[in-house]
């Protein structure tokens, strides 16, 4: 069994066949998936899914390339929210500095206001960066990020970095680039951490792995990153999904 810890069922690529991308995901033992919702848009249809699924959970918070949009209402509407038994998170925060829409000290302080939250109502963060790495791991640092954990969500740093963010009690979420021929850092990650500390996603509809890059993700390619994981850790694909799955529902307090 796996679970698709990271995935956006939510998407708008996914509203015409959704249920038929739910049942693929089933079939390839995908049993579990946490839905993320980052807008207004993205959240209320989170909890719509968990609600419709009993085998999806959902994270919710404020994505930063959106930061410019958010307003202390939406904040104050996703910490209502987050009491649901089934919100397993708040996220995906961080920082992106790739993208311009929202300016770095206007991201930075929405990002500090969603650890924050986290730690008010006792639920992980997950972690959303794009060429931050300097200032997402300062930050976490600066606000205790440590004291309710998360996850590195689509993680591309390097190995150093990786271990520098699992001692402030993060995991390490590898999704579809670790398969890409030209992925150095995932494929390092993989190899030199530890399989306590690592979960799998797809980040589905974006980044889908090899041989389906450049199309659309789904969660029934989640399979394809254990694959990966197991190829450059020389395990089965059964030990990487038996302790990611463990992993992920011990993080999550996701059930049996």
């Amino acid at each position: 069994m796996f679970i698709d810890t990271h995935v956006h069922l939510n998407a708008d690529q996914y509203e015409e066949d959704l249920q038929e991308v739910i049942d693929r995901a089933l079939e390839a033992k995908v049993e579990r998936m946490v839905v993320i919702g980052f807008d207004r848009k993205t959240i209320e249809r989170t909890m719509q899914l968990i609600e419709q699924y009993d085998f999806v959970y959902g994270v919710i918070g404020w994505h930063p390339v959106d930061a410019i949009d958010c307003t202390q209402q939406d904040l104050e509407w996703i910490e209502e929210l987050a009491s649901h038994p089934k919100i397993v998170g708040i996220g995906e925060t961080g920082l992106d500095y790739y993208w311009d829409k929202s300016p770095k000290d206007v991201q930075q302080e929405l990002f500090r206001k969603q650890i924050q939250l986290a730690q008010k109502i006792n639920l992980p963060i997950i972690i959303h960066n794009r060429d931050a790495t300097g200032d997402v791991v300062q930050i976490l640092r600066e606000e205790n990020a440590a004291s309710v954990g998360g996850v590195m969500h689509c993680f591309s740093g390097s190995v150093e970095t990786a271990r520098e963010c699992i001692g402030m009690n993060f995991m390490i979420s590898l999704g579809g680039p670790v398969t890409f021929k030209n992925a150095r850092l995932p494929k390092e990650v993989a190899t030199e951490i530890a399989l306590e500390h690592l979960m799998i996603e797809t980040d589905a509809p974006y980044l889908a792995p090899h041989p389906h890059r450049g199309k659309r993700n789904e969660p029934a390619f989640v399979p394809l990153v254990a694959e990966e994981i197991a190829r450059l850790k020389g395990l089965t694909i059964e030990e990487i999904a038996q302790a990611t799955t463990a992993n992920a529902k011990k993080f999550f307090g996701i059930d049996n």
